[in-house]
């Protein structure tokens, strides 16, 4: 038991030795080549970010984590995180695209137009233009929501009144 705190003081030991002589080569680098030095902050948050996932791998080694258990739960993880980031970008894509529709957008409520799709053409009154979908009613009173990020980028014609 002993011998594991020796190792993890001597593998944080190696990660702030790691971390201090990565920065001060980076500094260097970008000090005699005129680079940015954002990038300089951007190649050290990396390598310090890699250096960490790295040293909470070998903490794990040394007290003994099972490598098929911790296999599962970093997939598991990266699942959930993946997942995460998809609704993440599916939201704001279509909170973007319901200010853009609002504001810039030629197409206000109220409008009649006709929504070119290979597989579907929509031909209606715009009724609402939501914070993640727009609505349109078609001439049978049926109501129809397309996506704000979709909607933008279909090619629509309004119709005149």
């Amino acid at each position: 038991m002993e011998i594991k705190f020796i190792e993890s003081g001597a593998i944080v030991a190696l990660y702030l030795l790691m971390r201090l002589i990565t920065g001060k080569v980076i500094d260097k680098t970008i000090n005699n080549n005129l680079l940015q030095k954002g990038r300089g902050k951007i190649i050290k948050k990396a390598i310090n970010i890699l250096g960490l996932v790295i040293t909470i791998f070998i903490f794990f080694l040394i007290w003994g984590v099972n490598q098929s258990e911790l296999i599962k739960f970093l997939s598991y993880g990266i699942t959930v995180v993946g997942v995460a980031m998809f609704a993440q970008w599916s939201i704001l894509s279509n909170i973007t695209a319901s200010v853009i529709i609002f504001f810039s957008h030629p197409i206000r409520i109220e409008d009649r137009v006709r929504i070119f799709d290979k597989d579907y053409e929509i031909e209606g009154k715009i009724s609402d233009i939501g914070l993640f979908f727009t609505k349109i009613k078609n001439s049978d009173g049926e109501i129809i929501t397309i996506p704000n990020n979709v909607f933008l980028q279909k090619m629509i014609k309004k119709e005149s009144k």
